[in-house]
Protein backbone atom coordinates (compact mmCIF):
# COMPACT_ATOMS: atom_id res chain seq x y z
CA UNK A 1 0.00 0.00 0.00
CA UNK A 2 1.44 3.44 -1.26
CA UNK A 3 1.51 6.33 1.93
CA UNK A 4 -0.58 9.22 1.92
CA UNK A 5 1.21 11.85 0.31
CA UNK A 6 1.52 14.80 3.26
CA UNK A 7 -0.72 17.69 1.22
CA UNK A 8 -3.47 14.94 1.20
CA UNK A 9 -3.30 14.20 4.83
CA UNK A 10 -3.16 17.72 5.70
CA UNK A 11 -6.40 18.63 3.56
CA UNK A 12 -7.96 15.49 5.10
CA UNK A 13 -7.14 16.95 9.02
CA UNK A 14 -8.24 20.85 8.44
CA UNK A 15 -11.81 18.66 7.89
CA UNK A 16 -12.51 21.72 5.34
CA UNK A 17 -16.34 21.47 4.82
CA UNK A 18 -16.89 21.77 8.79
CA UNK A 19 -15.57 25.67 8.19
CA UNK A 20 -18.95 26.11 6.62
CA UNK A 21 -20.71 24.50 9.77
CA UNK A 22 -18.20 27.18 12.18
CA UNK A 23 -16.75 29.83 10.39
CA UNK A 24 -20.02 30.37 7.94
CA UNK A 25 -22.45 30.17 10.70
CA UNK A 26 -20.90 32.84 12.63
CA UNK A 27 -20.66 34.94 9.46
CA UNK A 28 -24.26 34.19 8.04
CA UNK A 29 -25.48 35.07 12.34
CA UNK A 30 -23.66 38.35 11.76
CA UNK A 31 -25.21 39.50 8.88
CA UNK A 32 -28.62 38.39 9.73
CA UNK A 33 -28.32 40.04 13.06
CA UNK A 34 -27.25 43.51 11.36
CA UNK A 35 -30.03 42.35 8.20
CA UNK A 36 -27.33 42.37 5.83
CA UNK A 37 -26.31 45.90 6.61
CA UNK A 38 -22.59 44.67 7.66
CA UNK A 39 -21.12 47.89 7.48
CA UNK A 40 -17.31 46.80 8.33
CA UNK A 41 -16.96 43.75 5.32
CA UNK A 42 -13.51 43.79 5.55
CA UNK A 43 -14.20 41.88 8.95
CA UNK A 44 -15.61 39.38 7.15
CA UNK A 45 -13.33 37.13 6.07
CA UNK A 46 -11.35 37.09 9.56
CA UNK A 47 -14.57 36.42 11.29
CA UNK A 48 -14.85 33.44 9.56
CA UNK A 49 -11.09 32.25 9.02
CA UNK A 50 -10.48 32.70 12.57
CA UNK A 51 -13.52 30.12 14.02
CA UNK A 52 -12.41 28.07 11.03
CA UNK A 53 -9.09 27.75 12.20
CA UNK A 54 -9.87 26.81 15.67
CA UNK A 55 -12.08 24.31 14.20
CA UNK A 56 -9.37 22.47 12.39
CA UNK A 57 -6.84 23.05 15.42
CA UNK A 58 -9.47 21.06 17.30
CA UNK A 59 -9.52 17.96 14.64
CA UNK A 60 -5.74 18.18 14.40
CA UNK A 61 -5.09 17.50 18.02
CA UNK A 62 -8.03 15.20 18.32
CA UNK A 63 -6.47 13.15 15.94
CA UNK A 64 -3.54 13.20 17.81
CA UNK A 65 -5.21 11.80 20.62
CA UNK A 66 -7.26 9.28 18.95
CA UNK A 67 -4.37 7.85 16.71
CA UNK A 68 -4.73 4.18 18.47
CA UNK A 69 -8.42 4.03 17.91
CA UNK A 70 -8.04 5.37 14.24
CA UNK A 71 -5.15 2.90 13.75
CA UNK A 72 -7.89 0.33 14.04
CA UNK A 73 -11.17 1.44 12.94
CA UNK A 74 -9.67 4.56 10.75
CA UNK A 75 -6.77 3.95 9.34
CA UNK A 76 -6.99 6.30 6.65
CA UNK A 77 -7.07 9.22 8.96
CA UNK A 78 -3.41 11.02 8.84
CA UNK A 79 -1.57 9.71 11.41
CA UNK A 80 -2.30 6.23 11.03
CA UNK A 81 -2.08 6.38 7.21
CA UNK A 82 1.67 7.49 7.52
CA UNK A 83 0.58 10.92 5.47
CA UNK A 84 1.69 13.01 8.92
CA UNK A 85 3.90 12.50 12.02
CA UNK A 86 2.65 12.69 15.21
CA UNK A 87 4.75 16.20 15.89
CA UNK A 88 3.49 17.65 12.24
CA UNK A 89 0.08 17.23 13.64
CA UNK A 90 0.97 18.90 16.95
CA UNK A 91 2.57 21.85 14.80
CA UNK A 92 -0.47 22.21 12.95
CA UNK A 93 -3.00 22.23 15.74
CA UNK A 94 -0.66 24.52 17.54
CA UNK A 95 -0.17 26.99 14.76
CA UNK A 96 -4.21 26.91 13.85
CA UNK A 97 -5.34 27.82 17.42
CA UNK A 98 -2.66 30.69 17.50
CA UNK A 99 -3.89 31.70 14.02
CA UNK A 100 -7.48 31.97 15.00
CA UNK A 101 -6.89 33.38 18.41
CA UNK A 102 -4.74 36.11 17.00
CA UNK A 103 -7.61 36.68 14.38
CA UNK A 104 -10.07 37.09 16.88
CA UNK A 105 -8.00 39.63 19.05
CA UNK A 106 -8.16 42.15 16.06
CA UNK A 107 -11.89 41.60 16.03
CA UNK A 108 -12.45 42.60 19.43
CA UNK A 109 -12.07 40.89 22.82
CA UNK A 110 -15.01 39.00 23.59
CA UNK A 111 -14.53 37.46 20.35
CA UNK A 112 -11.15 36.89 21.48
CA UNK A 113 -12.86 35.25 25.08
CA UNK A 114 -15.20 32.98 23.24
CA UNK A 115 -12.95 31.56 20.84
CA UNK A 116 -9.85 31.43 23.71
CA UNK A 117 -12.77 29.22 25.69
CA UNK A 118 -13.64 27.20 22.52
CA UNK A 119 -9.93 26.27 22.25
CA UNK A 120 -9.98 25.27 25.96
CA UNK A 121 -13.02 23.02 25.50
CA UNK A 122 -11.49 21.53 22.61
CA UNK A 123 -8.51 20.34 24.51
CA UNK A 124 -10.73 19.18 27.14
CA UNK A 125 -12.42 16.79 24.61
CA UNK A 126 -9.87 15.63 23.30
CA UNK A 127 -7.72 14.89 25.84
CA UNK A 128 -10.25 13.13 28.50
CA UNK A 129 -13.63 13.57 28.15
CA UNK A 130 -14.30 11.50 25.10
CA UNK A 131 -12.27 8.61 25.88
CA UNK A 132 -14.19 8.53 29.73
CA UNK A 133 -17.84 9.58 28.41
CA UNK A 134 -19.42 9.44 25.39
CA UNK A 135 -22.58 11.50 26.30
CA UNK A 136 -20.59 14.15 27.40
CA UNK A 137 -18.31 14.53 24.72
CA UNK A 138 -21.48 14.65 22.74
CA UNK A 139 -22.81 17.28 24.66
CA UNK A 140 -19.81 19.18 24.47
CA UNK A 141 -19.55 19.49 20.68
CA UNK A 142 -22.76 20.97 20.79
CA UNK A 143 -22.17 23.80 23.14
CA UNK A 144 -18.90 24.46 21.32
CA UNK A 145 -21.43 24.59 18.05
CA UNK A 146 -23.52 26.72 19.53
CA UNK A 147 -20.76 29.32 20.42
CA UNK A 148 -20.66 29.82 16.65
CA UNK A 149 -24.08 32.07 17.04
CA UNK A 150 -22.65 33.69 20.24
CA UNK A 151 -19.55 34.35 18.30
CA UNK A 152 -21.32 36.15 15.81
CA UNK A 153 -22.99 38.69 17.26
CA UNK A 154 -19.81 39.10 19.41
CA UNK A 155 -18.20 39.98 16.36
CA UNK A 156 -20.03 43.07 14.86
CA UNK A 157 -21.28 44.83 18.19
CA UNK A 158 -19.72 47.87 19.55
CA UNK A 159 -19.14 47.67 22.16
CA UNK A 160 -18.71 44.16 22.03
CA UNK A 161 -21.60 42.42 24.06
CA UNK A 162 -24.26 39.11 23.67
CA UNK A 163 -28.57 39.61 23.71
CA UNK A 164 -30.68 37.51 23.35
CA UNK A 165 -30.59 37.50 19.82
CA UNK A 166 -27.76 34.99 19.69
CA UNK A 167 -29.03 33.43 22.60
CA UNK A 168 -32.07 32.65 21.36
CA UNK A 169 -30.33 30.84 18.33
CA UNK A 170 -28.26 28.87 20.85
CA UNK A 171 -30.52 25.78 21.72
CA UNK A 172 -30.04 25.22 17.82
CA UNK A 173 -27.32 23.35 19.08
CA UNK A 174 -29.53 21.01 20.78
CA UNK A 175 -29.39 19.34 16.96
CA UNK A 176 -25.77 18.69 16.76
CA UNK A 177 -25.76 16.53 20.24
CA UNK A 178 -28.78 14.48 19.27
CA UNK A 179 -26.64 13.72 15.79
CA UNK A 180 -23.90 12.48 16.96
CA UNK A 181 -25.81 10.44 19.52
CA UNK A 182 -27.37 8.90 16.10
CA UNK A 183 -23.76 8.70 15.01
CA UNK A 184 -22.69 6.80 17.84
CA UNK A 185 -25.51 4.08 17.19
CA UNK A 186 -23.84 4.01 13.14
CA UNK A 187 -20.13 3.36 14.42
CA UNK A 188 -21.21 1.29 17.45
CA UNK A 189 -19.14 -1.67 15.99
CA UNK A 190 -16.01 0.10 15.65
CA UNK A 191 -16.36 2.26 18.99
CA UNK A 192 -17.33 -1.36 20.97
CA UNK A 193 -13.38 -2.31 19.60
CA UNK A 194 -12.01 0.48 20.79
CA UNK A 195 -13.72 0.61 24.23
CA UNK A 196 -15.28 4.19 23.42
CA UNK A 197 -17.80 4.35 26.36
CA UNK A 198 -20.74 6.37 23.91
CA UNK A 199 -24.29 6.18 25.08
CA UNK A 200 -25.22 3.65 22.90
CA UNK A 201 -22.49 1.44 24.47
CA UNK A 202 -23.62 2.31 27.95
CA UNK A 203 -27.63 1.98 27.16
CA UNK A 204 -27.98 0.33 24.31
CA UNK A 205 -29.28 1.51 20.53
CA UNK A 206 -33.00 1.92 21.27
CA UNK A 207 -32.72 3.93 24.21
CA UNK A 208 -30.26 5.92 22.60
CA UNK A 209 -32.13 6.72 19.86
CA UNK A 210 -34.77 8.04 22.31
CA UNK A 211 -32.55 10.42 23.78
CA UNK A 212 -31.44 11.65 20.37
CA UNK A 213 -34.76 12.61 19.76
CA UNK A 214 -35.32 14.48 22.59
CA UNK A 215 -33.12 16.65 21.62
CA UNK A 216 -33.74 16.75 17.75
CA UNK A 217 -37.15 17.68 19.36
CA UNK A 218 -36.01 20.56 21.44
CA UNK A 219 -33.86 21.77 18.66
CA UNK A 220 -37.37 21.99 16.55
CA UNK A 221 -39.05 23.40 19.04
CA UNK A 222 -36.52 26.35 20.04
CA UNK A 223 -35.43 26.87 16.28
CA UNK A 224 -38.04 29.64 15.64
CA UNK A 225 -37.25 31.30 18.85
CA UNK A 226 -35.74 34.13 17.59
CA UNK A 227 -39.06 35.41 15.59
CA UNK A 228 -40.80 34.61 18.70
CA UNK A 229 -39.59 36.84 20.53
CA UNK A 230 -39.06 39.55 17.94
CA UNK A 231 -35.91 39.41 16.92
CA UNK A 232 -35.83 38.13 13.63
CA UNK A 233 -38.32 38.92 10.78
CA UNK A 234 -41.18 36.76 9.37
CA UNK A 235 -39.13 36.12 5.98
CA UNK A 236 -36.87 34.01 8.89
CA UNK A 237 -39.86 31.61 9.63
CA UNK A 238 -40.70 29.66 6.61
CA UNK A 239 -37.57 27.28 5.81
CA UNK A 240 -36.71 27.32 9.50
CA UNK A 241 -40.46 25.84 10.54
CA UNK A 242 -39.98 23.70 7.34
CA UNK A 243 -36.36 22.09 9.62
CA UNK A 244 -38.49 22.00 12.64
CA UNK A 245 -41.06 19.99 10.93
CA UNK A 246 -38.80 17.73 9.67
CA UNK A 247 -36.86 17.22 12.90
CA UNK A 248 -39.66 16.23 14.91
CA UNK A 249 -41.17 13.87 12.47
CA UNK A 250 -37.71 12.27 12.39
CA UNK A 251 -37.78 12.34 16.20
CA UNK A 252 -41.16 10.34 16.26
CA UNK A 253 -40.27 7.85 13.76
CA UNK A 254 -37.02 6.88 15.38
CA UNK A 255 -39.07 6.40 18.83
CA UNK A 256 -42.06 4.28 16.53
CA UNK A 257 -40.04 2.41 13.95
CA UNK A 258 -37.74 0.93 15.58
CA UNK A 259 -33.78 1.75 16.14
CA UNK A 260 -32.68 -0.76 13.54
CA UNK A 261 -29.58 0.57 11.97
CA UNK A 262 -31.18 1.17 8.49
CA UNK A 263 -33.69 3.40 10.39
CA UNK A 264 -31.27 4.99 12.20
CA UNK A 265 -29.22 5.83 8.94
CA UNK A 266 -32.05 6.90 7.27
CA UNK A 267 -33.41 9.58 9.91
CA UNK A 268 -29.92 10.60 10.07
CA UNK A 269 -29.50 11.27 6.66
CA UNK A 270 -32.75 13.10 6.46
CA UNK A 271 -31.94 15.34 9.52
CA UNK A 272 -28.48 15.55 7.87
CA UNK A 273 -29.72 17.09 4.78
CA UNK A 274 -32.55 18.88 6.09
CA UNK A 275 -29.95 21.24 7.97
CA UNK A 276 -29.62 23.23 4.58
CA UNK A 277 -32.60 24.72 6.06
CA UNK A 278 -31.17 26.58 8.81
CA UNK A 279 -28.15 28.69 6.91
CA UNK A 280 -30.99 29.64 4.53
CA UNK A 281 -33.15 30.74 6.64
CA UNK A 282 -30.02 32.83 8.33
CA UNK A 283 -29.31 34.41 4.45
CA UNK A 284 -33.60 35.36 4.36
CA UNK A 285 -32.98 37.13 6.93
CA UNK A 286 -30.24 38.69 6.24
CA UNK A 287 -31.44 39.87 3.41
CA UNK A 288 -35.07 40.62 4.63
CA UNK A 289 -34.82 44.69 4.31
CA UNK A 290 -33.39 44.74 0.69
CA UNK A 291 -36.30 42.14 0.03
CA UNK A 292 -38.79 44.24 2.06
CA UNK A 293 -38.06 47.21 0.08
CA UNK A 294 -38.24 45.95 -3.32
CA UNK A 295 -41.85 44.32 -2.22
Amino acid sequence: MSKTPPAKGLIALLRLPYWLMTGGLALLTAFAITKGNFSNLQTAPVIFFSMAAITSAGFAINDYFDKESDAVIKPKRPIPSGALSLKQVIAVSAVLFTVGLVLAVFINWLSFVILLADSAVLLVYSAMVKRKSGFAANVLVGILTGTAFLYGEATITNPPTLSLVSLSLYPIAFGTIGGNVLRDILSFEGDSKVGYPTLPQQIGNPKSAKVAAVFFVACGLLAPLPFFIGKFSAYYLPLILIWSVLLIYSSIRLITSGSTVANVRKYERLITMSMILLPLALILEALSTAIGGFL
